[in-house]
């Protein structure tokens, strides 16, 4: 396996909800772990355009009948918050990234204020780090993607409180 197929593996893994991956053969052996693979799954119901998973979420829905009444409300006070926040976005399909490198601190966490123009996060595309810049001056309200998960065009990346 050439370092090419390994990081293919890697980020298969990593944008899969497979929590755990073992390849060996005679020359050698590797174990890929994703962390990202359980926080995923209690993600899911928080996420905006996440149709694939809503029906896992609803096929569940018998043994869950009795919770399911209360993330309803839950859902309608975020949708009253969404109306108050403004919502920074994802400019491209990629890999949603907080960090600008594994050992740095995240570029904001909920509660950072923000101005026009300041770097939030790190979406990769094609192997290309692109950096997303705020577009309103605010306070971070609610961070809606989880590190290093893949993102769709126009997704809702942070609420901001322009206020």
């Amino acid at each position: 396996m050439d370092l090419k197929d390994l990081q293919n593996l890697i980020k298969f893994v990593s944008k899969s909800e497979v929590a755990e991956v073992k390849y060996k053969t005679k020359d050698f052996e590797i174990n890929i772990k994703n962390p990202n693979a359980q926080e995923t799954v209690t993600f899911v119901p928080q996420a905006y355009p996440m149709p694939a998973q809503a029906p896992v979420a609803h096929s569940a829905s018998a043994p869950a009948l009795v919770p399911a009444s209360t993330p309803a409300p839950s859902a309608e006070e975020s949708s009253v918050d969404e109306s108050k926040f403004v919502a920074i976005k994802s400019p491209m399909i990629g890999t949603f990234y907080r960090k600008p490198s594994p050992d740095k601190d995240p570029f904001v966490s909920v509660g950072d204020s923000v101005s026009e123009g300041k770097v939030v996060c790190v979406i990769e595309a094609m192997k290309l780090f692109n950096q997303i810049e705020s577009e309103v001056s605010g306070k971070i309200v609610k961070i809606l993607v989880d590190d290093a998960t893949p993102v769709e065009y126009d997704q809702p990346l942070f609420l901001v409180d322009p206020s």
